[in-house]
């Protein structure tokens, strides 16, 4: 999968912390499972769209 996370808005966030090169990887492997997770929920409740409700 692409990656997800955008590591300039990431760093911006983090707004004067230093970010490790490997948080990136770990953050779009949380994000991954997040939105599977979304998914899946959707899925069980016969819905297409995912929702903010599927979080």
């Amino acid at each position: 999968m692409a990656d997800l996370i955008v590591k300039a808005a990431v760093k911006e966030a983090l707004d004067d912390m230093n970010v490790s090169s490997d948080f990136y990887a770990a953050l779009d492997d949380e994000v991954e499972e997040l939105l599977d997770d979304a998914a899946r929920r959707a899925e069980e409740n016969d819905r297409k769209t995912v929702q903010p409700r599927d979080l």
